[in-house]
């Protein structure tokens, strides 16, 4: 029998060997910061409070490691590789904790192997410290429950508040809790504790509150058009696009979960209706509610696939008890199934080593898959290049789109502040910042950038256009996408479309 030493020392291996892998992903010049990751980082350059749609922890990150690595694609994205790892940590210590250190080796395995962790753990977004302080919480809370000292509630509460800075969903753990209080009978005996630590995590909630206060509760009308109200008028259920939209997030939820792991979860879940074991429950009550509730969302609107998924990391903890407990044979598929579900991503993830990547049809795959992470440093060069050659100074940017202002602003040479001309959006966070109105009759240059519109639409008129083009990057000698660049002189009169929705 191997020893618990052996399950610890492999888990570390294999997870540093993972994060290592991310790095090398990160550094590969051709890849570039995902366009939300681009905005987070953004935001960090504009410290606030809160931000029109996601709380402050992700810019707050974002500051102090490029403070630490500059503004690099690894000072943002380092955040993310150590959530990872800091999640695994703390699945293999909780799984370890119920059910032994095999339990955590294979708990551990199990949360790297789960696609939209890879995601997580790699592009720095909101979901990376969520599901961390999530995974912590809910840790923290069973010990609690366990020993009955307030010390974990508190510290429970710490962690909490911090998930509720990552993202406002974090407030899910609130009810699983209460729920789990009342299957075991144990609320009247924790009452003193669950206010405690409902108290200390809603300590989360006063940056959200100062921002909005100050700014007429626009995240909280955001949050309430994204559940499908304030959307205006009423409209008809459509039976055609509620199916298709629950089934594509059905679909989504088996694939998030690794295809190859899919039948071990399903023996597991069935020993867990049977059995009903406390320790069971409270790790796969999170997840299941979290699910029903967007499953029922979806039926009314599109809902993206990760949404939920931070609240699965207890379904992790509790399959690698499960697999602790079997025979060789399922033990032998588990290896297999985890091989292939780590190996595949991280085939992907590195430079081509094996030369896979150099047939036609993978190639083209995967600048498909990267299209969004590739082409930035070259726009901002051949920018700069333009810049030069004209002999221009004194410009400001401004796009159609924050996704590629923000990206203009990490790769510009000096991280100029950029603007977003609104041409019909909803409202971001670049309608609440100083706009481009700043210019008019300034006689200075501006530069138009769009992979969206060929002109401006008359939302902003400008005394003359110096130069215009259409731009190509390449990824891998395949073309990424058609950027139209306009350079105009002295903008004489601004109106940009005024949003009205969130």
């Amino acid at each position: 029998m191997r020893s618990d030493n052996y399950y610890l020392r492999a888990f570390w291996g294999i997870s540093l060997s993972l994060a290592a892998v991310k790095i090398i992903f990160t550094l590969r010049p051709e890849i570039d910061l995902f366009t939300e990751e681009a905005q987070y980082w953004l935001w960090s350059q504009n410290m606030a409070w809160h931000y029109y749609s996601k709380p402050p922890l992700v810019a707050v990150l974002n500051y102090l490691s490029t403070g630490l690595l500059g503004n690099t694609e690894l000072g943002v994205r380092i955040n993310a590789i150590l959530a990872g790892v800091g999640i695994s940590w703390v699945t293999y210590l909780f799984a370890s904790h119920l059910y032994g250190a095999k339990a955590g080796f294979w708990a551990g395995l199990v949360a790297q192997a789960m696609p939209v962790w890879w995601l997580a753990s790699t592009f720095h977004m909101t979901d990376s410290s969520l599901t961390f302080f999530w995974i912590l919480a809910v840790h923290l809370v069973y010990r609690g429950i366990e020993e009955k000292k307030q010390n974990w509630w508190l510290w429970a509460g710490v962690a909490t508040a911090f998930g509720l800075m990552a993202k406002m969903v974090m407030l899910l753990i609130f009810p699983s809790v209460l729920i789990y209080l009342l299957f075991i009978r144990g609320f009247k005996v924790q009452q003193k504790n669950f206010a405690v630590f409902v108290a200390v995590s809603l300590l989360g909630f006063v940056p959200a509150l100062i921002w909005n206060w100050e700014n007429n509760f626009d995240t909280f009308k955001h949050l309430a058009t994204l559940g499908g109200a304030g959307d205006g008028e009423s409209k008809p259920v459509d039976l055609g696009n509620s199916l298709k939209w629950f089934f594509e997030y059905w679909s989504g939820q088996l694939a998030i979960v690794s295809p190859f792991l899919l039948p071990i979860w399903f023996l597991c879940f069935r020993d867990i209706f049977k059995t009903k074991t406390g320790s069971s429950v409270y790790l796969i009550l999170p997840g299941i509610l979290a699910f029903s509730a967007f499953a029922a969302l979806s039926l009314m609107k599109r809902v993206e696939v990760n949404w939920p998924v931070f609240a699965y990391t207890g379904f992790a903890v509790v399959l690698g008890g499960w697999i602790a407990g079997q025979s060789e044979i399922w033990t032998r598929f588990t290896k297999v199934a985890i091989i292939l579900s780590i190996g595949i991503p991280v085939l992907f993830l590195l430079p081509d080593v094996t030369y896979l990547k150099s047939f036609a049809p993978i190639k083209k795959g995967e600048q498909k898959a990267l299209s969004r992470l590739s082409g930035h440093v070259e726009l901002a060069q051949r920018l700069e290049f333009l810049m030069d050659s004209l002999t221009l100074e004194n410009e400001f940017y401004f796009s159609d789109s924050y996704h590629t202002a923000s990206e203009l602003s990490f790769y510009l040479p000096r991280n100029p502040q950029t603007y977003v001309m609104n041409m019909g959006s909803r409202k971001n966070q670049f309608d609440l910042w100083e706009d481009m109105s700043q210019f008019v009759n300034t006689e200075k240059v501006g530069v138009f950038v769009s992979m969206n519109h060929e002109t401006m639409q008359e939302r902003a008129a400008f005394e003359r256009l110096i130069y215009e083009e259409t731009f190509v990057p390449f990824y891998e000698g395949l073309p990424i996408r058609k950027v139209k660049i306009q350079i105009w002189e002295n903008l004489k009169s601004y109106q940009p479309f005024v949003p009205d929705t969130y």
